[in-house]
């Protein structure tokens, strides 16, 4: 039941491209706009206070992927410092879990800008259409084999990388290099708010971590997963800081709340006309659809390693074809289901709650069992769990305030997975011992 991996089959260009370009799928576009809601003016800051919180989270990843790649990444991760057991199953599935809501979060941010182009009400059903239509071409380029991943990811980040940094540069230069939303005294925000807003930005940081999941089909992976993670992670970081000015020099804050999933489109009219909506909508086109593809080839190799562990249930239903390509459909029809029925703040506190969770978990097992093997700094894994903690903590906070049903839906969500991970490998118990006994 096992698939073959392709060895070598990406390179370390492929997995930098892989990288930028799930973080710049979304990261940029879809969440702007709701960080600058919770954490007001400063908002622009909050991106880059991120960075370095993700810089002490990707340690766990680096150290862990330089020792042991492997296709599964996180699973293995996980599976070295817990053992194969519920731990190891739930957490693993909390990741697949926030991976395919983010490719949702991407999906639809490609609808949302798409409709800019056109007068069409941005509340219809086209948004969740057209964010469909992109997942079902993420999963035909999948199916085309690695190499036309890595090819399709590469052109598309070089595109968007460079289109989004002259974005960026040109609403600076023309707003006069100030940043008109941050210059107001009051930031219209709490303290609380700009540590729940860092739950977003760390989520549009989290692309790195797919990565770690092609670990043992990168050429020389001991050494290039953790440079290919430590370089995504650096470009973003200057394009998130040139877009977040750029927007914050074009628009005030009420102004990007108001248009808080298309605030990159918005804010590029003053500045650069019709020319710059265009521009902008072309930019979000080219950087949601390589973000998709790049993630769901991603979530597709950590389902299948988990499969072939045996800690997640698998039915065929009928379909043909390797393992890795069933997990393929189930995770783009997941992904087209909270597409259609979650709007962009909902889908992106969701896999903000369930990430944060699942990369305390990684933490944590590093610390308490493998920092010996593979010569972690303690202080710094422990640092990693407290800012975790801290923001998620503040997250909550605010989300119980203003939205309580998506804090409901996230502990049904853990429940669910925690107890049906328990009771899947009871059952695998009860049948090996059965077997044993025949």
């Amino acid at each position: 039941m096992k698939d073959e991996y392709e060895a070598n089959s990406l390179t370390l260009t492929g997995a930098v491209s892989m990288g930028t370009g799930v973080m710049i799928g979304a990261g940029i576009f879809a969440l702007t706009g709701q960080v600058a809601e919770l954490a007001g003016t400063l908002f622009p800051w909050a991106f880059l206070v991120g960075a370095v919180i993700t810089a002490f989270s990707a340690y766990s990843y680096v150290k862990m992927s330089n020792a042991y790649p492997s296709a599964g990444g996180i699973a293995m991760i996980l599976e070295k410092a817990y053992g194969p057991g519920t731990v190891t199953g739930a957490c693993a599935i909390l990741m697949a879990l926030s991976m395919v809501i983010n490719e949702s979060l991407v999906a639809r941010t490609f609808g949302t800008y798409t409709l800019q182009l056109f007068d069409i009400e941005r509340g219809g059903l086209l948004v969740p259409v057209l964010g469909v239509g992109l997942i079902a071409f993420a999963f035909v380029v999948n199916v085309s084999g690695n190499r036309a991943v890595g090819t399709v990811s590469l052109l598309m980040a070089l595109a968007k990388i460079l289109g989004i940094a002259v974005f960026g540069i040109a609403t600076l230069w023309l707003a006069g290099g100030t940043a008109g939303a941050s210059a107001a005294t009051d930031t219209g925000s709490s303290t609380v708010g700009f540590l729940a807003a860092l739950g977003l930005t760390i989520l549009a940081y989290k692309g790195f971590t797919t990565i770690t999941n092609s670990g043992s089909e990168l050429v020389d992976p001991h050494r290039n997963v953790g440079r290919a993670i430590v370089i995504s992670i650096s470009i973003c970081v200057v394009v998130y800081l040139l877009v977040a000015f750029g927007v914050a020099a074009n628009l005030s804050l009420p102004q990007i709340i108001a248009s808080k999933d298309f605030a990159l489109a918005e804010a590029a009219r003053p500045a650069l006309g019709d020319f710059g909506l265009w521009f902008t909508v072309v930019l979000a086109i080219v950087a949601t659809a390589s973000g998709l593809i790049a993630s769901v080839f991603a979530v597709s190799r950590m389902l299948t390693m988990l499969t072939n562990m045996q800690l997640i249930p698998h039915r065929h239903f009928g379909m043909t074809g390797p393992l890795q390509r069933h997990l393929l459909v189930y995770t783009v029809v997941i992904a087209m289901a909270l597409t259609i029925f979650f709007d962009l703040s909902r889908i992106a506190a969701l896999g903000a709650i369930f990430y944060l969770i699942m990369d305390i978990g990684i933490h944590w097992g590093v610390l308490r069992y493998l920092r010996k093997d593979v010569a972690a700094k303690p202080v710094i894994l422990v640092t990693a769990i407290v800012l975790d903690v801290i923001v998620l903590g503040a997250f909550l906070t605010m989300k119980a305030s203003s939205d309580m049903l998506i804090v409901v839906v996230a502990l049904i969500g853990l429940v669910a997975v925690f107890g049906g991970e328990w009771l899947f490998l009871q059952s695998v118990k009860r049948s090996q011992r059965e077997l044993g006994s025949d």
